[in-house]
């Protein structure tokens, strides 16, 4: 990495691609344990895989988990009703920590960008596939 990126857009990046990879998997274990969908499964691993950067020991350099002042949770992360919500909030979850990184990767390495830019818009096919199939 260059130095385009601020030791506080590090933990940016940081924190988003957890968020993207977890939300992405949160998915992945559904639709694999509850589902026995092989496919889908095979899909959402192979996106969870492809959300990565090479620099990883530079990002955790930066990471400072402990001080977040977003850390503690909040009433609506705290509950949701049923598989469905599950599955909504973690498709947000990941399509959102997408862009942002997409974003923050204009700066750094265009070729980045357009992998998470990729990997959004493949949620969005995937979500409308899964949500809107009769098994949800």
């Amino acid at each position: 990495m260059t130095n385009s990126l601020s030791p506080e857009l590090f933990r940016v990046v940081d924190a988003n691609l957890n968020r993207l990879k977890e939300g992405i998997r949160v998915i992945e274990d559904i639709m694999r344990y509850r589902d026995n969908n092989k496919e889908l499964s095979q899909k959402l691993k192979s996106l969870r895989h492809k959300a990565r950067v090479d620099e990883t020991l530079e990002l955790l350099k930066y990471r400072d988990s402990v001080n977040d002042v977003l850390r503690p949770s909040t009433k609506s992360e705290q509950q949701r009703n049923n598989v469905i919500t599950i599955l909504t909030a973690n498709f947000k979850r990941a399509q959102e920590s997408s862009r942002v990184l997409e974003e923050l990767y204009k700066l750094e390495n265009i070729h980045y960008s357009e992998n998470f830019k990729t990997i959004r818009y493949e949620l969005y096919n995937l979500e409308k596939e899964i949500l809107l199939s009769e098994n949800v």
